[in-house]
């Protein structure tokens, strides 16, 4: 390994290797390309603002990973992958946005190179980083070789994280309990939004003490009043008034992991379904943390929430929870699990929730969530540590 390159040790990114060679034998896969940021990362430690364009590892049932991209981003690779130099290809830039080459077309001839023109390789195809052009193009240039659906067959390898990852989860909650206690402290009739969320980028960037505050996946979610009533709406510059809420959605990140949090501020005295719904929610977090433990499955965890919501007389609709780790943009989220009622994967020690039971009325939101830790014995833990309730500023 480079020194100083990738942040994890040899053995961890052994382990890592060895869980995604045996889910590609069980799959019958000869090789895999690995477009997904996370898994690219999760599997040689590369880390660079570069998936914009095509990009990739190979993973063989044998041999070091192989990092393939654009020309400029090898060196990056260079400086941030565990594995050796002569592992990390590129193409040259006029197969960049060009209506004549495709990126696809090069590494169609380096897996005849490597012997795979006939070969069964997984692709990702239910991803945010291979096109259908990218699709397209691979298969036509591979015409011997059998791409397979391999989506998310190293994100459930992810699932279950190691000591060394929840370390890096634990420092990425640090930065998380100050970003939203800077937003909680900062927000105020006349406060613009913009500037608000600018204090939380500088909190979160500036990080804790020696723990450097990394780019979260998902920008700040701060939505007020009606705005509150959708899940995924960022900010304006409009200022901050009395009698709305407001919920921050935000998370610490520390070397590509996160540690999602929220919480919600009334400016002003909230009307009595709000206190109600507070309450249900409050109970109905607690119920859930108690059904988050190993052996009980995902939906336990949905189930025994929503027992304490409808005993309130609310309901509410979606899944409200994911697993989470590292990640890049456009999503914290794993892609994997869910905390929803039809979801039976078998909680196990070491995974990691974003236990996110919202509430979105029609005049209001209410988010208050956690980012869990499964533990070998009793309830999950959360990771964050800022008070559980509906903030009011009067």
């Amino acid at each position: 390994m480079p020194a100083g390159c990738a942040p994890f040790s040899q053995t961890e990114y052994d382990r890592r290797i060895a869980k995604t060679r045996a889910a590609m034998a069980e799959a019958g896969l000869d090789a895999i390309f690995v477009t997904d940021p996370s898994n690219q990362a999760w599997l040689t430690g590369y880390d660079g603002w570069s998936f914009y364009v095509h990009q990739g590892v190979i993973l063989r049932m044998e041999g070091e990973p192989e990092w393939w991209g654009r020309s400029m981003d090898a060196l990056g690779g260079q400086r941030t992958c565990w594995i050796s130099a002569e592992n990390i290809h590129s193409y040259s830039d006029h197969y960049i946005q060009s209506s004549v080459y495709h990126p696809m077309q090069d590494l169609a001839e380096h897996f005849t190179r490597m012997g795979l023109a006939s070969a069964r390789i997984g692709v990702e195809m239910e991803n945010y980083y291979y096109s259908a052009k990218a699709h397209a193009v691979l298969g036509a240039e591979l015409p011997n070789a059998t791409l397979v659906d391999a989506t998310a067959l190293v994100n459930w390898q992810r699932l279950v994280k190691s000591e060394e990852e929840i370390g890096f989860i634990r420092k990425a909650a640090k930065i998380s309990e100050k970003v939203v206690g800077v937003a909680l402290d900062r927000a105020a009739p006349g406060v613009r939004k913009n500037d608000l969320v600018a204090d939380i980028f500088h909190a979160g960037i500036t990080g804790v003490d020696d723990i450097w505050g990394d780019y979260p996946a998902i920008v700040p979610l701060t939505p007020s009043g009606l705005d509150a009533t959708a899940a995924h709406l960022t900010w304006n510059g409009d200022e901050m008034r009395e009698g709305e809420a407001t919920f921050f959605e935000l998370s610490g990140c520390y070397r590509r992991y996160h540690a999602p949090l929220c919480r919600t501020i009334f400016l002003g005295t909230p009307s009595d379904d709000m206190r109600r719904a507070e309450a249900a929610q409050m109970e109905g977090i607690e119920a859930g943390l108690a059904a988050a433990r190993a052996g009980n499955q995902t939906r336990d965890v949905f189930n025994a929430f929503m027992d304490l919501l409808h005993k309130h007389g609310f309901d509410r609709k979606g899944r409200m929870g994911y697993p989470i780790g590292l990640s890049y943009p456009p999503d914290w989220g794993e892609r994997t699990a869910s905390i929803r009622g039809e979801d039976e994967t078998v909680l196990q020690p070491g995974m990691t929730f974003h236990f996110m039971p919202a509430l979105w009325m029609d005049s209001w939101g209410l988010e208050t969530t956690e980012t869990i830790l499964i533990k070998e014995e009793g309830p999950a833990e959360t990771l964050c540590n800022v008070e559980r309730k509906l903030f009011v500023k009067p």
